[in-house]
């Protein structure tokens, strides 16, 4: 049974249909085959060859019958095993994809770091006078999503694509529960614009069709927009903390 086991599971749905339309077809043959056979033994000769004839149809047919019948109950058993495995796969993915995404968020630096990090790199900024560029995500699951443990693998799915989006240099860090922060050293303002575009797009793909969370962000920019590290973490802890924006 090798060749007919070769199921394409993007076609399972297609290849279920046919075999139901197939066993109705079936069903329906043998069963107007039953009463033709079934119609000269009962009011036919019962002896000679017309009666022996008789007989070897109707056992040619239950054999035929009962045939078919295993072969659609094989088939019923194989499709019945590919869905469970299927299924026991699809399992596997989301309780991996959940585990990575908490693993994610887990191995993120937090508000300390942030605050460690952004005193190193305002005054290597200064020193070498170059402009400096923070980025803020405030990501918030949607209430559609029916149990914590879905919102948490939205949150991963949100951070997985902040980690993509981040260039050579770039730093990111989890201020606080659903806040993040990108820093971008030596990066003027129409840079930042540029990276938060490509953050939207990515974020947007991450959220997919079902809209599993939303986001906002905010920008701070020395030194148009900040002139001191102090300002900048005053920025990024009102849009974390707060409902300020950046």
């Amino acid at each position: 049974m090798k060749l007919f086991d070769q199921i394409d599971s993007t076609t399972l749905d297609r290849r279920d249909r046919e075999l139901w339309l197939l066993a109705v077809g079936v069903i329906f043959v043998l069963g107007a085959g039953a009463a033709f056979l079934m119609y000269p033994s009962v009011i036919g000769s019962r002896g000679g060859a017309t009666g022996q004839t008789t007989r070897t149809l109707f056992v040619s047919f239950c054999v035929l019958h009962v045939l078919m019948v295993a072969y659609l109950l094989e088939r019923e058993y194989v499709l019945h095993a590919l869905r469970g495995r299927l299924a026991r796969q699809s399992a596997q993915i989301e309780v991996l994809r959940r585990r990575a995404s908490a693993d994610l968020l887990g191995t993120l630096a937090g508000y300390s770091n942030f605050q460690d990090q952004l005193a190193m790199v305002f005054r290597r900024a200064v020193q070498i006078r170059e402009p400096l560029s923070l980025v803020l995500v405030r990501v918030q699951p949607s209430p559609k999503l029916r149990s914590p443990q879905e919102a948490s693998l939205a949150m991963g799915e949100a951070a997985r694509s902040l980690v993509r989006k981040l260039r050579t240099g770039d730093s990111l860090f989890l201020l606080s529960s659903g806040v993040f922060g990108i820093f971008l050293p030596n990066t003027p303002r129409p840079g930042m614009n540029r990276v938060a575009e490509r953050v939207t797009e990515g974020l947007i793909d991450a959220s997919g069709s079902g809209h599993r969370f939303r986001f906002d962000m905010g920008m701070v920019n020395y030194p148009e927009q900040a002139s001191t590290a102090r300002e900048m973490e005053q920025l990024a802890c009102a849009f974390s903390f707060g409902t300020g924006s950046a």
